[in-house]
């Protein structure tokens, strides 16, 4: 606030020294200039009516002359005063709109309002550096979760779009460039409810600057980071972030999994969307050759995890020296039909396009279908303006590299069960995951699964954890009771059970709890909010383990005792 009076005192210095030089002159005259009262002797005004006078003379509001009528010596000076006053407030409000318009203080008005509004915050936030399309995507995930952020973005219209977003929660945001020490200090870093900060501008040398203030300034604040660069992503974790975030690693071994354990990918990508959304399907892919369109960021990852699965890929790539492609690459685009032949794509089970054009891309898979209309198609989608045309393209899978960072990070943020989960299941072979994928059909009811964390704490499951630790076992099966009916069994399936001995994925119902444990379940909302009850209702959890229900009042007591 010092800033934005120092600025405006600083523009308006000369306008305000001029109305006070003004004023003083006009307001000494008519102290000097003698008058005449109603008796007829001379009279002299004092400084009060003649400043009263001044004031209201020079808005030109015009009370008429007092506390007597003037002489003409007065009306002369008073004649001559009201045409400079006026002259002097011209100036002034021109001034004043100037200053309205100045840029610094708009910018400084706005640094103040977003520092106040961080400082503010009582409950625990992310600070999002970047609110492009995967900041909007994880900012949207999270609000509609009730989780607090604030964003850092250095493009006016990106901040104008998410002023303008239907937000069920305000977000503070800023306009700056996140790479300076100083806004992140304003995004609120340091402050003591900061949970984590998420570094996912444009650029990847500012996102390692990101996680370097970091942790140099809050060593304890969990970073995440998104990385498009393989040397900065070494460079990312060799300093301690806690996760980085590559969206062609993390999409090329989707992709291996779709092919060969078609489950595990649906199981991924159900745990990681958003729930209530419709499940998801997967077409079954043959066996066979692949044609890659593109060896570059995107194509180079996605060649090395089918190469290592063992399948054939014919490599199309208009600069193959340049890219050190392998041995045997077609050139060019692959949006000819003759380059596509080379390829032998009426051989082929299945296409990437994967260019950085997304027109480029469109055509491919448009030219490619039209040769071999039983291909499996995966297309790359790099900017969000073109979502109409991908979801109309009638692709097998789309990969929007914003779309596969933001589930990534929002399943970090706000359930990190569910990749401990999805990595124990690597464990098991596809058709357990098929298993998995029966079990959430059912308990979801073919949606995507509300997902929650249960913590064995007094902070999470007050009831169940006084319980526990009273010498009373409480399994997991009793916590998916129906506390209103103890007949029935609300939606709902643990998906990890993590203690002292480990973590086990898909634990029985006979699991008994403890302090400190913690589990992952999947259901409907109406059965997170069941089991709430559950968790921290000592009436409820006692309902649900032995049937009875006692009285809580004095009076029920007494007559339950009688």
């Amino acid at each position: 606030m010092s800033t934005v009076i120092f600025l405006v005192l600083r523009r308006l210095r000369t306008p305000l020294l001029l109305i006070s030089f003004v004023y003083t002159i006009a307001t000494f005259g008519l102290t000097v200039i003698p008058g005449v009262d109603d008796q007829g002797n001379a009279w002299q005004m004092d400084f009060f009516h003649a400043f009263y006078f001044v004031t209201f003379m020079g808005t030109t509001i015009g009370f008429g002359e007092l506390p007597y009528p003037f002489t003409d010596g007065q009306r002369l000076w008073a004649l001559i005063s009201i045409y400079i006053t006026v002259a002097t407030w011209i100036y002034t409000i021109g001034a004043i709109l100037h200053l309205i318009r100045d840029e610094t203080l708009r910018r400084a008005i706005t640094e103040y309002q977003f520092r106040n509004a961080v400082t503010r915050l009582r409950e625990p936030f992310y600070l999002i550096c970047g609110y492009g399309d995967t900041g909007s995507k994880l900012v949207d995930s999270l609000a509609r979760r009730q989780i607090l952020a604030t964003v850092i973005e250095i493009k006016q219209e990106r901040i104008a779009s998410l002023i303008l977003g239907d937000q069920p929660l305000f977000i503070p945001r800023l306009c700056a460039d996140a790479g300076d020490p100083e806004n992140l200090i304003l995004g609120g870093i340091q402050h003591p409810m900061c949970a984590g900060i998420v570094a996912l501008t444009d650029q990847d040398s500012i996102n390692l600057h990101i996680a370097i203030t970091a942790k140099v300034l809050n060593p304890d604040v969990k970073v995440i980071c998104r990385a498009d660069s393989h040397e900065i992503k070494a460079n990312m974790k060799s300093f301690g972030t806690d996760y980085v975030v590559d969206p062609f690693d993390t999409f090329a071994e989707s992709l291996s999994t779709a092919l060969h354990s078609p489950n595990q990918y649906l199981l991924r990508e159900w745990l990681r969307g958003e729930s209530g959304e419709p499940l998801t399907e997967l077409t079954p892919v043959a066996s066979g050759k692949w044609v890659l369109c593109g060896y570059g960021r995107f194509g180079l990852p996605i060649y090395d995890q089918l190469i290592e699965a063992g399948i054939e890929v014919q490599v199309i790539e208009p600069y193959p020296e340049a890219r050190n492609a392998p041995e045997g690459t077609v050139t060019g685009w692959g949006t000819e039909a003759v380059t596509l032949e080379e390829a032998n794509i009426r051989d082929a089970v299945g296409i990437v396009a994967g260019t950085n054009d997304d027109s480029n891309n469109l055509s491919i898979i448009v030219t490619a279908m039209e040769l071999n209309p039983e291909l499996f198609t995966v297309v790359r989608h790099s900017e969000h303006y073109n979502r109409v045309l991908f979801e109309n393209s009638h692709a097998d899978i789309i990969m929007a590299p914003g779309a596969v960072v933001a589930k990534k990070i929002r399943t970090l943020l706000t359930n990190p069960l569910v990749d401990h989960f999805l990595s124990l299941t690597r464990a098991h072979d596809d058709d357990w995951a098929a298993g998995v994928i029966d079990t959430l059909r059912r308990v979801s009811r073919n949606r995507i699964p509300e997902l929650w964390e249960v913590s064995v704490t007094e902070d999470h499951a007050d009831a169940v954890y006084n319980a526990v630790t009273g010498g009373q076992q409480i399994t997991i099966s009793q916590l998916i009771i129906d506390h209103t009916d103890r007949e029935r069994s609300i939606s709902a399936v643990a998906l990890v059970h993590e203690n002292e001995s480990g973590s086990f994925s898909m634990p029985i119902g006979d699991s008994v709890l403890n302090a400190g444990d913690r589990l992952l379940f999947a259901g409907t909302r109406g059965s997170r909010s069941n089991m709430e009850w559950t968790l921290q209702n000592h009436v409820a959890l006692e309902y649900v383990t032995t049937g009875e229900v006692q009285p809580q009042s004095y009076i029920g007591k007494w007559l339950f005792s009688n």
